[in-house]
């Protein structure tokens, strides 16, 4: 796979231009990051990438998927993955957006290993590809969370929120079950947080579930019930 190699180079530079020193070790410090900051707000970044991807365009889908694993992977600074994120998600390659790029974002969510990183792909890029193509993608999200990794299983666990109406309550379900034993904060969390959204949208469905899972953490009941009693 060969990156476009400029474009990478235009955002590493602009990224760099808009570094603010003093606010890179809070943002640090607040991420729990190992990797460094720039200092960048995300409003700036978000500028930035609006122009700089409008003067790049990508001509396929090997090119963009390559573009976007080089600057994740040789990323030295936390800004140039969350910018490989944002490329990830530009509205000019909505057309590539489908199975295919699941092991892109499964690396992404592997290595990123972190809630910044994995929250948005499991939310933003997996959730809508899921919805695309159930058939094709509910084995892989069963599989992630049976996992080993925690992200995997966040990811699982979370990808729906946001799909409403479109929740497959079956996968829901068995995304959420095998982690219900579970004290890691980020199961627990997650768990309360996909419960909480479908309760915006089947309050009864999740009083039910809860109900009917009386191993849930405190946390996950009390995120699922927050706003349903």
């Amino acid at each position: 796979m060969s990156a476009d190699e400029p474009l990478v180079r235009a955002i590493r530079s602009g990224l760099a231009e808009l570094a603010d020193p003093a606010k890179a070790p809070a943002m640090q410090a607040y991420m729990k990051s190992a990797m460094a900051f720039r200092g960048v707000a995300k409003p700036q970044r978000s500028a930035l990438l609006e122009r700089v991807l409008a003067d790049h365009k990508l001509p396929d889908r090997v090119t963009f998927s390559a573009t976007v694993l080089t600057l994740w992977r040789t990323a030295e600074f936390r800004e140039e993955r969350y910018a490989a994120i944002d490329l990830s998600g530009y509205r000019a390659y909505r057309r590539w957006q489908d199975a295919e790029l699941v092991p892109m974002y499964e690396e992404m969510i592997v290595s990123g290993a972190w809630w910044d990183h994995v929250d948005e792909l499991a939310i933003r890029r997996i959730g809508p590809i899921l919805r695309a193509d159930r058939a094709g993608v509910t084995p892989t999200m069963l599989a992630w969370a049976n996992d080993g990794d925690l992200w995997r299983r966040r990811t699982a666990i979370i990808c729906q929120v946001g799909a409403k109406e479109d929740t497959d309550t079956d996968l829901l379900t068995r995304a959420i079950e095998p982690a219900i034993a579970e004290a890691e904060f980020f199961l627990c969390k997650g768990i309360g947080w996909a419960l909480r959204d479908y309760a915006k949208t089947a309050p009864e469905w999740v009083r039910s579930f809860v109900d009917d899972h009386p191993g849930l953490s405190g946390l996950s009941r009390r995120e699922a019930l927050k706003h349903i009693g």
